[in-house]
């Protein structure tokens, strides 16, 4: 099969050239739908705004919002005159802002007023109080030097700030020749588009992903689970994830799907849209898939028109699968397997795999991608049924980590290949099956939560001697967080000191859910600690109290 050498801003246009008047998109709570064509004249409209407010090719755009119309836009739009769109997690507070907006060197950022109550504008201005007297374009702050553009997506102003409606006013004085002549410098090579990912050492690093990476994956991602322009897509997941914006919009728009899109993950909304717009396929992390099985409503609003979808983000239990094949109709939804560093999808489930593979395995490597296990110790290759670390090479594998030579280079080997971090096993036809994880990584709910983060803000706590955070099991998110604190001497800890110590400061999701204060952990014979036994210890732990 061969690769797409298509920019994020050709891929729409070649649809929309093709199908003008077919639906692109529809959000069925704002009863907003518009066809390829309106869609793509959009996203030039767009693409003109932020050339006007100066964005060169190359220049970091971040993106802080839920599933809105204007972050679909800005995707497509930045894909066409050339910005890198850092798309930043809807659960990020302040330090997680700051760090980010700070080490992507982003000019601009878009974001939302508000999202589940909390207030993105106060989060900001916390960051950075000079916005409120700041002109607009011109923001001077200490702790953000870099950023210049505020766009709020709002019709109400604030100090400082443009409203989304200033960019398509400014779009009038960039031209159409000025626009084509910027796309004309594009090359499906450029990077495109930021995601930051956390190490199991530091802070979160910016994944940087070409044009060719994204819009390749987003296709074959497409091709596995047959879409065409016949499907209609329901896509509930978050956009600032490889699974809204790879695996949801680019597959969609690579087929000329139509998509359907909820601002927020609601089950009701979500089966509510399905029976509404006769979706066909559905994506989500299986504890969405559970929420919308187990909603009261389910029986009323229960689907009749799926066919496919995806269900990745973490392990999908068998009764869970076979609920959606068999009750909602979904026989051919697939598993997808892979790292925001692979663009995210490795291997892929194809529509016709028999239910068993399935949910056994996240089957076998795309088209054009290069899958080897190999023992951790040795760096060979391992014989298939042996375990080894999951390595990954091709057109999907990211361009590096933002300003992080050091870890890119632990990432990608000099033969080009990907370690993953994850232990896997390969069988005789290629099926692939995830058994864990060399690193520590916690995959909490379908959300990838780094050890190292919640215990570099824990020690900020006054009263904190040590801190070691572990996942444990967990029925409902697939794993949980467990911190075990060893407090300062003399003090005394609670858990609700930690919670509130942590409420508002740290993503809500990142806030341990089990705390357990110790005077000691286990160590080996040269001083480290043993995270495996204190993970041990949790479940153990867990299993009593249950």
């Amino acid at each position: 099969m061969s690769l797409l050498e298509l920019t994020v801003g050709e891929l729409l246009e070649k649809q929309a050239e093709a199908h003008p008047d077919h639906e692109a998109f529809v959000y069925p709570e704002k009863n907003l739908r518009k066809s390829y064509k309106e869609f793509n004249e959009m996203a030039d409209q767009a693409a003109k705004g932020l050339m006007a407010f100066g964005i060169e090719k190359g220049e970091n755009v971040a993106i802080w919002s839920d599933n809105k119309p204007e972050w679909l836009t800005t995707q497509f739009a930045t894909g066409k005159m050339g910005g890198v769109l850092v798309t930043v997690n809807t659960n990020y507070r302040a330090q997680e802002l700051e760090y980010l907006l700070k080490q992507s060197d982003a000019s601009t950022l878009i974001l939302a007023e508000d999202f589940k109550g909390t207030s993105y504008i106060d989060i900001l201005k916390e960051i950075s109080p000079e916005l409120s007297t700041s002109e607009k374009g011109d923001l001077q702050s200490d702790r953000l030097p870099f950023l210049k553009n505020v766009i709020v997506l709002s019709e109400k102003s604030y100090d400082g700030c443009y409203t989304w409606q200033d960019l398509l006013d400014m779009s009038e004085t960039v031209s159409d020749k000025e626009l084509e002549e910027r796309k004309a410098t594009l090359h499906h090579k450029d990077v495109i588009n930021m995601q930051y990912t956390s190490g199991t050492t530091g802070f979160p690093k910016g994944v940087m992903l070409s044009h060719y990476n994204i819009v390749n994956n987003g296709n074959q991602v497409a091709d596995c689970m047959k879409l065409t322009e016949e499907d209609r897509l329901c896509i509930p997941v978050p956009f600032f994830h490889c699974f809204g914006c790879v695996l949801g919009t680019l597959a969609a728009v690579s087929k000329a799907s139509t998509m359907v899109i909820l601002e927020q993950f609601d089950p009701k909304k979500v089966l509510q849209a399905v029976k509404e717009e006769r979706c066909t396929a559905l994506h989500g992390v299986p504890t969405m898939f559970i929420a919308e099985l187990n909603h009261p409503d389910y029986e009323s609003l229960k689907p009749t028109t799926l066919r496919t979808g995806i269900m990745a983000g973490s392990t999908c239990p068998m009764e869970v699968m076979k609920s959606v094949i068999h009750d909602m109709g979904a026989e051919e939804i697939t598993i997808a397997y892979g790292q925001t560093e692979s663009s995210p999808v490795i291997t892929q489930t194809k529509a016709n795999d028999p239910i068993d593979l399935r949910v056994s395995s996240v089957g076998q490597a795309h088209p054009n991608v290069e899958v080897k296990i190999i023992d951790p110790a040795t760096g060979e290759e391992a014989e298939r049924n042996i375990p080894g670390e999951l390595c990954t090479r091709g057109y999907l594998v990211m361009e590096g980590y933002y300003k992080n030579e050091e870890a890119t280079t632990v990432a990608i080997d000099p033969d080009g290949w990907l370690h993953t971090g994850d232990i896997a096993v390969m069988d005789e036809n290629g099926y692939v099956e995830i058994t864990g994880r060399i690193k520590d990584m916690i995959i909490r709910g379908g959300e990838n939560v780094y050890p190292r983060e919640i215990e570099e803000f824990l020690y900020q706590h006054p009263d904190v001697l040590d801190v070691q955070v572990v996942g444990v099991p967990d029925e409902k998110y697939g794993e949980e967080i467990m911190a075990f604190i060893i407090p300062k001497e003399g003090k005394t800890l609670k858990d609700e000191d930690i919670r509130s110590f942590s409420e508002g400061k740290i993503s809500k999701h990142k806030i341990p859910r089990y705390i357990s204060f110790v005077d000691e952990y286990p160590m080996t014979a040269s001083g480290k600690i043993q995270k495996f036994r204190l993970r041990e210890e949790a479940t153990e732990q867990m299993k009593i109290k249950s």
